[in-house]
């Protein structure tokens, strides 16, 4: 039977009304209206100093490992060729060796249980019918401190998201790395038009409000009126609503005359074309300078770029040195010679999109200190040798000094450490605690990484 509210049946097609605007909701079995749930909001006090930001960049199937390597001397850092693009910044990262996920090690699939998990450490679904891993470290964040600023966090990437099967298991988990809930990807965006909008705004704010406002006052009516189903289902859709109510109020505030400030408040460069760029570089340099902007006008903190998917079929033919070949097939080179030499093309070159964000950042000054110290940069894939599909350790770059809570310019070996003192998720709780988001336990570890 139908669930009866103020006498009435509702359709199955419900909407949030106002008194002159409708908002439509998703299809709900017990046919009612979800309301906002209402929650207090201290007010965030005035910062003094420039608050840390954490960045991922994320690229697949990992690295030629001949030449992916970085020893101390005594004179800073010697590198492998895999990070020649590096060399002007040995002193502003630190080279992690030996982290990795246990269950992306033990997963049956070579890729869709060893890329979405990366920042979860957790268990990836093997039923083709249920998309389920584990929320990332990124949106953990997102979600602790994401309502000081416009956006929560910025989701990005180069590639689309695929919904083919690969392995029995859908490209939803390949195509992914930032997961709000076990079962929901922060789904990126790859447009960056549409990220350029979301940062400096844009469209009828005025009447956007108005929907809002209108559309909550119709929500608190029938607030207890649903099914617990249902009140799941519609949780996920109202935060969404005040994500967009949020981003609102953050864009409408003046600047506050005291503490600190951003050192950008409007967009330094002209609105991206709406098409996507023409080209890879293009693209990824775009991509490098919109986290760049996001951080610098303080519109997020928090951001993950993916500059492939996993099994990419993006073709590197724009390299001169390498002859058009699919980095998928460049990865999976047997041992090949001339292969692995246009492998290692590859992973310099994606070297080189980190090393252009260290660079913008690092010139950015926030008051005596840069943009790149104020911040937290992990550069990072999900397999070390590509070819092997190797998941025991991952390439990991740590760049920047999170306010003064990180000393790069070091070799972090992990290695010799039993299985305990070598999880991923160790250093993601370590990240977490000096963004202020202190987690006695994260995926499948409890413990903080040492000596970092």
């Amino acid at each position: 039977m139908p669930h009866i509210l103020r006498k009435r049946a509702l359709s199955r097609r419900a909407f949030l009304r106002g008194a002159s605007v409708s908002l439509a909701l998703p299809w709900l079995e017990s046919l009612s209206v979800f309301g906002i749930e209402q929650s207090s909001r201290a007010a965030a006090a005035v910062p003094t100093k420039a608050p840390v930001r954490f960045g991922c960049v994320f690229f697949s199937n990992g690295v030629e490992p001949e030449h992916w390597w970085a020893r101390k001397t005594p004179d800073g850092m010697d590198i492998g060729p895999g990070l020649s693009p590096m060399a002007p910044y040995t002193s502003d990262f630190s080279f992690l060796r030996g982290l990795h996920n246990q269950n992306a090690v033990e997963h049956k699939s070579a890729h869709q249980g060893r890329t979405t998990n990366l920042l979860s450490g957790a268990w990836v679904s093997e039923d083709q019918n249920e998309i389920r891993v584990g929320e990332t470290m990124d949106q953990v964040m997102a979600k602790a401190i994401g309502r000081q600023t416009a956006l929560p966090s910025l989701v990005i990437g180069i590639e689309p998201t695929e919904l083919r099967m690969e392995d029995g298991l859908s490209m939803i988990y390949g195509s992914n790395i930032s997961w709000s809930a076990d079962t929901k990807p922060a789904m990126k965006e790859i447009y960056p038009a549409r990220i350029f909008d979301l940062l400096v705004g844009g469209g009828n704010r005025d009447l956007d409000r108005s929907v809002l406002d209108e559309v909550r006052e119709d929500a608190k009516s029938v607030v207890n009126q649903v099914s617990g189903y249902d009140r799941q289902k519609l949780s996920d859709y109202m935060d969404s609503i005040r994500d967009i109510e949020t981003r609102l109020e953050h864009n409408r505030k003046a600047p506050s005359s005291g503490g600190w400030q951003p050192s950008l408040t409007a967009p330094d460069f002209e609105r991206p074309a709406d098409a996507l760029p023409a080209d890879i570089p293009s693209h990824m340099k775009l991509m490098m300078d919109l986290i760049v902007l996001a951080f610098q006008m303080n519109k997020t903190r928090i951001a993950t770029c993916m500059l492939n998917n996993d099994l990419s079929q993006m073709n590197f033919g724009f390299l001169d040195d390498v002859r058009g070949s699919l980095h998928l097939d460049l990865t999976h080179n047997g041992k090949d010679p001339e292969l692995e030499a246009m492998y290692l093309r590859t992973n310099q070159f994606h070297t080189e999109q980190f090393a252009y964000l260290l660079e913008r950042m690092k010139n950015i000054d926030e008051g005596g200190s840069s943009l790149l110290d104020n911040s937290i940069l992990m550069f990072c894939s999900n397999f070390f040798d590509g070819d092997a599909h190797q998941a025991d350790h991952m390439p990991i770059l740590l760049a920047g000094r999170g306010g003064g809570s990180l000393q790069p310019g070091r070799v972090l070996d992990y290695m010799d450490e039993d299985v305990s003192g070598r999880r991923a998720c160790s250093l993601y709780l370590s990240i977490m605690d000096r963004m202020g988001v202190e987690r006695p336990r994260f995926g499948d570890s409890a413990r903080r990484l040492k000596e970092l």
